[in-house]
């Protein structure tokens, strides 16, 4: 007996625009006027910028201005460096390069969308006939389902600071999304096209973030393939794995054949890889299970709900599709040795499908509870949020103030009205929200996801209108990177540098340095990054034997222990150091 009983009018869909217009509340805010923030933010619009800028050379090999990133599949970036030689004139570099994100973004939510309506409107998925009729019809009970998948996706913690870089990642997620979307077209229509289009998207996440992600979902779709219907196999074989294949080789072939820098990244790249996997370990089950609990809330409890509430359908497509990608993906998770939150993302378009199948068979407690969960602490942090802006602009209260100020010393706050009506204004939905919820107790199953996800995104809001230039100040390199930049000449001058990636590429964009190649020997000029809390520095240094004397010393307000200085080498010295 399917565990769903419930009548048409508690599946009342959302309004397309109102979705559309959450998806833009979600990830405008974060992107607009916001610098390059360290690391990877910074790291990522600084190979977006080298490509937009560089040769054919700087394309095939992902680099920062002379940094090799061999670790990085190159297809978010060109998207990005696009973005930026078509946008950048007119928004900026930095928002130019994030229009990719934004595309990405909402690549994946229409995926995970569209994906869960075509598996809600299955007849296997359909909630029981009532005895006088009045149940909701299949394409409602979908859009239904779809929109609180949306929802949920949206409220997931893990997805916010992800979603707004200018990454790898982000992108990565909404190819997955994608894949499940087109594993769905094929387990019901099984056409050529849908195969196809499945090895191409799984080509396009292997050139993307590595070629293990989309191995372990093409096992996942021969497994289910050989459980459910074994007539797929000849369509997924021969087509989708030549295409998945093909695209990242063709990278590969292009990179021998022009030797980008005298060399192909090819091997290191393949190292990656290679080392995304190894044996299961306890650190690594530590590192995911300790932060899987936050990472995918509030995914995680409504998915297991659903499939416990299923299991008597556990061979329906709804289910079986979404929790076999699940498997397979944390699987590979589990086996990666890297604890990085990178490992817990692809897991969140599937958490999301799920739980949305978990919403209609949950307890009016169960949801009573999520909800007022939702309430208490999401409004607990946006009421900080307010205080703690109120503080930092008015001194009051004195303690919030001196901690602000203490992160950030020097920063000088200026008042927006703009930005002032703008959170205002959010503010005010977010308690219209609540009031809806409590006063009106609607019946449509997705108001027990709508306070999460609204919640989540007001605080989000924000913390990016009213907070942003205090997070610009901590978080961006701009202020010291123009100030190393008065110092050397307008002439081209070579600087050499052990910069990390982050801090050499906002360096390149907002000092305008120019770094040397990998190789370079003749640089007239150093900058050294290291980590000393006093500010005493000696006029001259020796390193590998050459002499250097000292232009510049500086650092981030926000950070006492990271220091940058400028040396010029000393006439009569040939070599950089090493």
């Amino acid at each position: 007996m399917k565990p769903v009983r419930l009548p048409a009018s508690a599946t009342k869909a959302l309004p397309r625009w109102a979705l559309f217009a959450l998806c833009l509340l979600y990830i405008l805010p974060g992107l607009v006027g916001r610098d390059p923030w360290k690391p990877d933010d910074a790291s990522g619009f600084g190979i977006m910028w080298t490509m937009a800028n560089g040769t054919l050379s700087d394309w095939l090999a992902p680099h920062i201005v002379g940094l090799p990133m061999p670790a990085e599949g190159p297809f978010a970036y060109w998207l990005g460096a696009i973005c930026i030689i078509l946008f950048g004139g007119l928004f900026g570099d930095p928002m130019a390069a994030r229009i990719a994100p934004i595309l990405f973004f909402l690549l994946g939510s229409s995926a995970v969308w569209y994906t869960t309506y075509l598996l809600g409107r299955r007849p296997d998925a359909q909630p029981m006939r009532l005895a006088f009729g009045g149940q909701p019809e299949p394409k409602d009970f979908g859009r239904m389902l779809a929109d609180g998948a949306l929802l949920i996706y949206l409220g997931c913690l893990g997805l916010l600071v992800h979603s707004h870089g200018t990454t790898a990642e982000a992108l990565q997620i909404s190819l997955v999304a994608c894949s499940l979307y087109i594993s769905t077209r094929l387990f019901e229509s099984h056409s050529w096209r849908s195969a196809i289009g499945l090895g191409f998207v799984l080509g396009l996440l292997a050139l993307t973030r590595g070629w293990v992600i989309p191995a372990a979902l093409f096992i996942g779709v021969i497994g289910l393939a050989l459980a459910r219907d074994r007539a797929l196999l000849l369509r997924v074989i021969p087509l989708s794995a030549p295409v998945a294949i093909a695209i990242p080789t063709l990278w590969l072939f292009a990179n021998n054949a022009v030797q980008p820098f005298g060399g192909t990244p090819n091997q290191d790249w393949m190292a990656w890889n290679y080392a995304q996997f190894g044996a299961p370990s306890l650190p690594t089950a530590q590192y995911f299970f300790k932060n899987a609990i936050w990472f995918a809330w509030p995914a995680w409890p409504f998915a297991i709900w659903a499939v416990y509430a299923w299991r008597r359908q556990h061979d329906s497509l709804h289910i079986t599709l979404p929790l076999t990608f699940l498997g397979a993906l944390l699987i590979s998770a589990l086996l990666n040795p890297s604890a990085e939150e990178a490992i817990l993302l692809p897991l969140l378009p599937m958490l999301a499908i799920l739980a949305a199948f978990g919403l209609p068979t949950m307890k009016r407690g169960a949801i009573n509870a999520v909800d007022w969960f939702s309430v208490m602490m999401l409004s607990t942090c946006a009421i900080l949020i307010w205080i703690g802006w109120l503080a930092k602009q008015t001194g009051w209260p004195a303690q919030l103030a001196k901690n602000a100020f203490k992160i950030a010393p020097g920063f000088k706050p200026d008042f927006s009205l703009w930005t002032f009506l703008f959170a205002a204004a959010a503010t005010a939905a977010w308690i219209w929200i609540v009031y809806w919820r409590v006063s009106r107790r609607p019946t449509v199953l997705w108001r027990a996801v709508v306070l999460s996800s609204g919640g989540i995104i007001l605080c989000w809001l924000l913390l990016m209108t009213l907070w942003l230039p205090w997070g610009n100040y901590i978080k961006s390199y701009a202020i010291v990177a123009r100030q190393a930049d008065k110092i050397l000449p307008e002439t081209s001058h070579c600087v050499a540098t052990n910069l990390g990636a982050a801090q050499r590429a906002s360096f390149a964009y907002f000092g305008k340095l120019q770094f040397a190649q990998e190789g370079e020997r003749n640089c007239q000029y150093y900058l050294l990054q290291d980590h000393h809390r006093g500010n005493d520095s000696e006029p001259t240094m020796t390193r590998s034997g050459k002499e250097w004397k000292l232009l510049w010393q500086g650092r981030r307000p926000a950070d006492r222990s990271e220091r940058f200085r400028l040396y010029e080498r000393i006439r009569g010295n040939s070599l950089m150091p090493e």
